[in-house]
């Protein structure tokens, strides 16, 4: 294993997607480890503590959904999820339960691999320049250094792209930004105009906040 190098577990049971997959990502120095069923995903997350996990919707075991959602119990890695079916309900469904992006099969590996990298830009705690900040909005403070959310005493547990939302938002207030904007600046690219992620995310964090959201939505704009 390359020194210092960031990790990522494939999760996928089709072994010449998961090989081209990994031959990639290994390509652009990160360390991969690969499984193919849902059982041996869950044992790998624990004891590997990757630094993202690619893992793929249908599988034999236990689906991607259900991955998903016992390992976002335990753990805040970014998780990149893989479909082969284009319908809006598994990827609304998928972000819902934690996942921090998705891409439908048959996918280019150089997109994949730009995708990674800007996941793990927007979720590794090297920013020095953010390390001390902290922003309060009523009872709402978000501890970017921490990575830690409360509202009063009340601990928040955010998905990573969550946490990047919220501080984007935060960061802005008073401005108005585009579901556009939010795609560039907190995800690095856009999704070829589909801002249902944005939607998903935005929905999230109003209803983990609660009455605390700072969100507030004009229509037509933003």
């Amino acid at each position: 294993m390359a020194a210092n190098a960031q990790s990522v577990l494939v999760v996928e049971d089709e072994a010449s997607i998961a090989s081209f997959v990994a031959l990639y990502l290994k390509n652009a120095g990160y360390d991969v480890a690969t499984v193919a069923n849902g059982s041996e995903a869950l044992l790998s997350v624990e004891r590997q503590q990757p630094s993202l996990i690619v893992l793929d919707l249908m599988l034999p075991d236990i689906d991607g959904i259900e991955i998903c959602r016992r390992v976002r119990q335990k753990s805040d890695v970014p998780i990149l999820m893989l479909t082969a079916r284009d319908e809006d309900v598994d990827k609304i469904i998928g972000l819902e339960v934690g996942a921090d992006d998705y891409m439908t099969k048959p996918f280019n590996p150089r997109e994949l691999v730009a995708r990674v990298k800007s996941i793990l830009r927007r979720t590794t705690p090297d920013r020095k320049e953010r390390e001390s900040e902290v922003i309060q909005h009523g009872d709402l403070v978000v501890d970017a250094g921490r990575r830690e959310v409360k509202v009063g005493d009340r601990e928040i547990q955010l998905a990573p792209k969550e946490f990047d939302l919220l501080w984007e938002l935060l960061d802005h207030r008073g401005l108005v930004l585009t579901r556009d904007q939010l795609l560039e600046r907190v995800w690095g690219y856009t999704f070829a105009g589909d801002t249902r992620t944005v939607d998903v995310h935005v929905r999230q964090l109003r209803r983990k906040l609660e009455d605390a959201s700072p969100i507030v939505t004009v229509w037509g704009v933003g």
